[in-house]
């Protein structure tokens, strides 16, 4: 053990040496930002108490939130947990938010981690890339990180599959005024919206659920809580009048089939979806609800096309795309709906918009694009447990696996 006196030149130096250390800690400074979009966005990427979470979990790390009025936590809870208020951001080194930043808003040279819903060569969203650039911003975009395997690693895709089911069977029960429940957003959380489910009686009905990511799951949760019961696709294509209500989930194998007659592959398709076709049709003549929850590539076919849409043997009267690609995949969605006013008619005949449950002859469609907004409170809890046990320690420590260097779509003004 040392000895010296609290004084002389030793003393000196030895406190300079201290203070040499102690600056090599780095600060790193986060900064989360009020959400500017409209219409707005209640999500928050970390709730209060996960906010304190990571400032204790990971070292050197300092948060901030920007004061936001409409945000789902409030303010004072986000004081109440220790976390301080702070305006200007401009001395943050991460900035994090969810949706897309307005362009004035966009600080130059710093990193900044949303969902900037460019990575499809979005048109409405090319001048918020090219800001990104000009302003020499590094832009992490959440839909980016994957595992090593490819696998996307955090999103809101479970929410956006537990409110589109459920919004899908509210679209079903009041066009045939068999029930009405209440919309999901009016709900106090998503217990409360499971609630709800427990106040229906469902009459026989088919459903088809395409897709098996995050989203499909989230729809699966709603059926299987109802415990609808679940058909193989060959199964679901024998029964055309079930006793009971029955879905089925559709895979890539199920509603399209490679256009020279080889066998299905997953990866084929993945990687070539421009040489296979639909194979949907026989499960759009069999069934009553859609819930379109799949990945669409525009390479890749339709689901089905206006023209079947309008044909006698169309069966489907209700669609719930949570998918929600403008004349996508489900090309009889013409525009996105929005949580106070989730749905619209198709017709069929017309290729128009009509008010919706205004004819038996057309068919409903649920198209709102921001479904994990209705049950805000739930869907950022769930995201922010993921940000800190998947995404931070890489972002905050080595990023070995290259989750990050995958997601940065800019660097420093550079696309990637």
């Amino acid at each position: 053990m040392f000895r010296f006196k609290n004084s002389g030149t030793f003393c000196d130096t030895f406190k300079t040496i201290i203070l040499a250390e102690i600056s090599l800690i780095v600060m790193i400074k986060i900064g989360i930002i009020r959400e500017g979009k409209k219409p707005p966005d209640r999500r928050a990427p970390l709730s209060p108490e996960q906010c304190a979470e990571v400032m204790k979990k990971f070292q050197g790390i300092q948060v901030v939130v920007q004061p936001d009025d409409l945000r789902c936590f409030r303010n004072q809870e986000y004081s109440e947990a220790g976390i301080n208020l702070q305006k200007d951001l401009s001395d943050c080194d991460i900035l994090m938010g969810v949706k897309e930043v307005d362009l004035p808003d966009l600080i130059p040279g710093k990193k900044y981690l949303f969902f900037s819903h460019t990575i499809k060569k979005q048109d409405y969203n090319m001048k918020l890339l090219q800001a990104i650039l000009q302003k020499k911003i590094t832009l992490i975009d959440y839909e980016s990180l994957t595992d090593k395997n490819g696998l996307r690693i955090i999103g809101f895709g479970r929410y956006a599959g537990l409110v589109g089911a459920y919004s899908g069977l509210r679209a079903f029960g009041m066009r045939y005024g068999k029930f009405n429940l209440k919309p999901a957003f009016q709900c106090e959380d998503l217990a409360e919206m499971f609630t709800q489910l427990n106040q229906i009686q469902l009459t026989p009905l088919k459903i088809a659920v395409t897709g098996d990511g995050r989203v499909a799951g989230g729809v699966l949760e709603i059926f299987e809580y109802l415990n609808i019961v679940r058909l193989d696709p060959d199964i679901y294509l024998e029964i055309k009048k079930p006793p009971v209500p029955v879905y089925t989930q559709l895979l890539p194998g199920d509603y399209v089939r490679r256009n020279n007659g080889y066998e299905f592959d997953l990866l084929h398709f993945y990687l070539n979806p421009f040489e296979y076709e639909n194979a949907f049709l026989p499960y759009a003549a069999t069934t009553d609800l859609l819930v379109a929850a799949a990945y669409w590539d525009p390479r890749a076919p339709l689901l089905f096309t206006k023209k079947d849409a309008n044909s006698k043997w169309f069966a489907i009267s209700v669609i719930s795309d949570i998918t929600c690609d403008i004349e996508g995949s489900v090309p009889t969605t013409l525009r996105p709906s929005t949580i106070e006013d989730p749905y619209y008619d198709y017709n069929p005949s017309t290729g128009e918009i009509e008010q919706p449950f205004s004819s038996q002859k057309n068919i409903t469609i649920q198209a709102v694009d921001n479904l994990p907004c209705e049950l805000p409170r739930d869907a950022s809890l769930d995201f922010g447990r993921n940000l800190i046990d998947k995404v931070f320690p890489h972002l905050f420590g080595i990023d070995n696996d290259g989750i990050l260097a995958r997601a940065t779509i800019v660097k420093h003004g550079k696309l990637t």
